[in-house]
């Protein structure tokens, strides 16, 4: 299938090494486009959570891939998040057309684009590191319980269900966190004068303008791939937020084929570990 041709790509929240990433679904998406620019806004590889034990053969496909698209004209920037933290002391780092960095500013035909994480609005990671941690083991928890839940509900033939979606909705000073962390990255990006801001790290897809007293700005999130699947676009000036389900039905990528999904050799995860923590 011809691979279509995008300005800008941006993924964020992946979490390779842990066991809700959906590494077979973003290969497959990778696999389906040609960007001139691809942005990993953090959280790609979760070294809080990593583990010798686990890594499939797929996560370290998707880790060949970015290699790949690095060496055939791609232009890869990897922005730190706070699960792959220790990348930070590597930022500024330049090797080819492989970027690693903080923060990223864009011109993007003749607009700003600001691109971060979005961990320094976290009060719990900056004062209390342990608690996000043991907030992650929960999510991944979670999420390892629901797959168990959907593959029933997939079974009886019923509709797929989303417990940490649930609990975040219900949950009020949850829904107030997401809407606060959107209000303020989006007023920093406008008292700084950019047309867009770009964020990660709260697993929550999103487009939408905000404007206040000082001006507006378009803002942006990329979601994940545990749970949403998402990615945004750039193409012909223009933004698009991208489901990847949506683009199955819509066959603009083919249908993904089944595969076994092996763990990668030990000695080959303690080397991958070994390379992010020295």
């Amino acid at each position: 299938m011809k691979k279509r041709n995008v300005d800008v790509v941006v993924i964020s929240d992946v979490h390779l090494g842990t066991y809700g990433c959906q590494a077979k679904a973003l290969l497959h998406y990778l696999n389906s486009i040609k960007p001139k620019q691809l942005i990993l806004n953090g959280d790609i590889i979760d070294i809080w959570q990593f583990r010798k034990r686990y890594f499939p053969k797929s996560h370290l496909k998707v880790i060949k891939k970015i290699i790949s698209l690095a060496s055939k004209e791609t232009e890869v920037f990897y922005i730190t998040g706070n699960h792959d933290e220790m990348l930070r002391k590597f930022s500024d780092t330049k090797i080819g057309d492989f970027h690693i960095l903080d923060k990223l500013v864009l011109e993007l035909d003749g607009k700003k684009a600001w691109f971060f994480h979005g961990d320094v609005f976290d009060a719990s990671i900056q004062n209390a590191k342990w608690l996000a941690k043991l907030g992650g083991w929960g999510y991944d928890l979670l999420i390892l319980v629901n797959q168990a839940i959907n593959w029933c509900l997939v079974r009886c033939g019923k509709e797929k269900y989303s417990l940490s979606k649930k609990i975040k909705n219900s949950v009020k000073k949850a829904v107030s966190y997401i809407n606060n962390f959107e209000d303020v990255a989006s007023e920093l990006a406008i008292d700084n004068h950019y047309e867009y801001v770009i964020c990660g790290h709260i697993h929550q897809p999103q487009k939408r303008m905000v404007t206040n007293k000082n001006g507006s700005c378009l803002y942006l999130n990329s979601g994940d791939w545990i749970e949403n699947l998402t990615a945004l676009e750039y193409h012909q000036k223009e933004w698009t937020l991208v489901r990847y389900e949506d683009l199955l039905v819509n066959h603009d990528v083919p249908q993904l084929q089944e595969e076994t999904d092996d763990l990668v050799p030990i000695p080959l995860a303690e080397i991958i570990t070994s390379a992010f923590t020295k």
